[in-house]
């Protein structure tokens, strides 16, 4: 009996500690629980992956958009061309045909594209093609009658009166009689970097007031063989027929730069678009509203070669820097101020002169009627001339 009691004793303790035991694991694990809230220092962080740069959602672009849009305009251009063609089409597969054998023929052509008001009483920014369209090449056509029109955001569509276009560039300036007219703000395209947000508005295949996001693809893009005069901002905003001459926007809502160029293989969009910068199409525009036509520097009619690595060895050049001197006029001022051919050119007035290109626009950008300092190879040596920067013969 006496064992029989002590074992029933050593249960009731077994059992009494363990329901001891369990009361205080379920405290414990309350308390667990409970910490977080009660004490948020002593909570550990899980780290979350997020956009580079620390953002954690993408920049809202709706005002800026709203903003921007009402700026850009739809630009239509009907030209009246005369046309030069074959009396006979057999006459046509000569090289240098008898003039003789040739007739003209009277058409109608229609060309569509966008603008951007710079202005709030009326100057809109646009691209020359847009505005002359297939008449831009004159050996074939000849305008006999040109009619642009304009259609702005609030839908009322002018009429545009051209003050001036620039080839060399692709831009063109046109004014409407009107006041008060939403702008945008001018931005610096030169202090654009690579992967900065961009907008694109426009009207691509007459789809009106179009925005495209895309981002800086690359800046200062030369030697594309599109235009004479070329500084473009590349970017990956989707950019089809229509955009031409819209605008190329910032994360600011800054104009920088006009939609010109895509490349493109199937005559869509392949993410490579350009746009004639801002800092270069606001001096267009500046020249043409004052002038109504662009006035460049010059220093005579000359032809320049890129260099190579190659080339620049034999011609005692360090690198391959600097514009090879092949043919040059002599009654040019280049000519008369002791530039040869055959000489490099490596600075324009203490500039270093990356290629033909960049010399171009360096020798457009001089003042007409200052001297500057041209630095040339020759033999191996190098030669400072002072050269006087001439203006562009007007056509």
């Amino acid at each position: 009996m006496t064992r029989r009691f002590g074992f029933v004793l050593v249960l009731l303790a077994c059992f009494t500690a363990g329901i001891l035991l369990a009361s205080r694991f379920r405290a414990s694990a309350e308390a667990v629980a409970e910490a977080p809230s009660q004490s948020p220092q002593s909570r550990p962080s899980i780290a979350t992956p997020g956009p580079i740069g620390g953002a954690s959602t993408l920049t809202d672009f709706t005002r800026i958009a709203e903003r921007t849009i009402p700026a850009v305009v739809n630009v239509s251009a009907q030209q009246v061309v005369r046309r030069r063609v074959p009396i006979d089409p057999f006459f046509s597969l000569f090289g240098d045909p008898d003039e003789q054998l040739f007739g003209t023929r009277r058409g109608v052509e229609n060309s569509l594209g966008s603008g951007v008001i710079v202005s709030s009483d009326g100057y809109i920014l646009t691209n020359n093609h847009v505005v002359i369209g297939e008449a831009r090449e004159q050996r074939a056509l000849t305008i006999e009658q040109l009619d642009v029109s304009v259609t702005l955001a609030d839908k009322r569509e002018v009429h545009a009166d051209i003050v001036g276009v620039d080839p060399a560039t692709d831009l063109a300036l046109l004014k409407v009689s009107a006041k008060d007219l939403p702008t945008m703000a001018w931005g610096d395209s030169s202090k654009l970097k690579v992967a900065e947000w961009v907008l694109a508005i426009g009207n691509p295949y007459q789809l009106s007031q179009t925005v495209t996001l895309g981002i800086v693809s690359a800046v200062g893009r030369t030697n594309l063989g599109v235009n004479a005069y070329e500084d473009f901002v590349q970017t990956d905003a989707a950019i089809n027929p229509g955009n031409s001459g819209g605008a190329l926007v910032n994360a600011r809502g800054e104009l920088i730069g006009i939609n010109t160029v895509i490349f493109t293989q199937s005559g869509g969009y392949q993410g490579i678009g350009f746009a004639v910068s801002s800092n270069l199409a606001r001096k267009i525009f500046s020249d043409l509203q004052q002038y109504q036509e662009v006035r460049r520097g010059s220093i005579g009619y000359y032809e320049g070669e890129q260099l190579t690595s190659r080339s620049a060895q034999r011609l005692g050049v360090a690198d391959s820097k600097g514009v090879f001197v092949a043919r040059i006029a002599s009654n040019s001022v280049a000519y008369k101020s002791g530039i040869q051919p055959g000489d490099v050119i490596v600075s324009f007035n203490g500039t270093t002169v990356e290629d033909p290109s960049h010399l171009n626009r360096l020798i457009s950008d001089a003042k007409i009627g200052s001297t500057v300092t041209v630095g040339v190879y020759r033999q191996g040596k190098r030669v400072e001339l002072k050269v006087p920067i001439d203006r562009v013969a007007r056509r």
